[in-house]
């Protein structure tokens, strides 16, 4: 499993601070001795690389992330990318969707936010964070074989484009009416697929994960949140995750990038 870090950030300003996150998640990776499937923990033998960024260059920067991902998807079996904001994975994605067509598998991409990420007219070059997703619907991305998990605060006019593009969604009562069916569903709808997982880290409730820009009460628990990334994980066909959102700078007491380094610790 290789892990990279991409400190990309194109957020209009407001997130500015998560180009760090990759750098603290590790740092926080090394007071886990162990995930909790028993496996250890040692972040001298964990294969790491960074993709170096120059956030005033947008245009380069989605040149660089979509190049050297593209690689790392023929190359390795299972990639953990963190970022960044979530603007990175318009180019994680875009990779992966080219991988799959010339290995002739079918991509599936399963999202948990707490937004669709659908906004505006989208740049069909350089989306921002709250656009990656619609950039990526209208580069050719399956529609069938997107799903979105955990929306609490779309905006009207996104929630009119999900339906107009027939996007399977997932809302938070769904999920909680029974964790373990939802989380059965959506291992399910992986099925035959080669599956990316993007995570915004704002799935998560603000009470356990308050670094991060856009702070969306009624998310799901820390707990919560790792019974599905572990029952995730046993799936065979998972090849890439990226973890994405955590703002060091708006964090209290550390606890997100604690977070985002045990989510990265049951993904090992």
């Amino acid at each position: 499993m290789l892990i990279v870090k991409v400190p990309g950030i194109n957020g209009l300003g407001e997130t500015k601070g998560c180009e760090k996150a990759g750098n603290d998640i590790l740092e926080a990776l090394k007071e886990i001795y162990s995930n909790e499937r028993g496996v250890p923990i040692d972040i001298r033998l964990l294969d790491l690389e960074e993709i170096h960024l120059d956030n005033s260059d947008l245009e380069m920067s989605n040149v660089l992330i979509y190049k050297n991902s593209l690689e790392f998807f023929e190359e390795k079996p299972k990639t953990i990318f963190l970022g960044g904001d979530h603007s990175i994975s318009f180019s994680t994605t875009r990779a992966f969707l080219e991988h799959c067509k010339k290995s002739k598998k079918k991509p599936c991409l399963i999202v948990f936010d707490a937004h669709p990420d659908c906004m505006g007219s989208a740049d069909p070059k350089l989306p921002t964070h709250e656009e990656w997703l619609k950039a990526l619907i209208q580069s050719g991305f399956p529609l069938e074989n997107i799903f979105l998990i955990g929306v609490r605060n779309p905006d009207p006019s996104e929630t009119v484009f999900l339906k107009k593009q027939g996007i399977k969604v997932m809302n938070m009562n769904q999920i909680l009416e029974n964790l373990e069916d939802s989380c059965d569903t959506i291992m399910e709808f992986s099925k035959d697929k080669e599956l990316y997982i993007s995570i915004d880290i704002d799935i998560v409730d603000p009470a356990f994960a308050p670094g991060t820009r856009y702070k969306e009460p009624g998310g799901l628990t820390t707990r919560q949140f790792l019974y599905l990334i572990q029952r995730l994980n046993k799936v065979k066909n998972l090849r890439a995750v990226d973890i994405v959102e955590i703002n060091p700078d708006k964090d209290v007491n550390n606890i997100t990038i604690k977070l985002g380094a045990k989510i990265l610790a049951e993904l090992i």
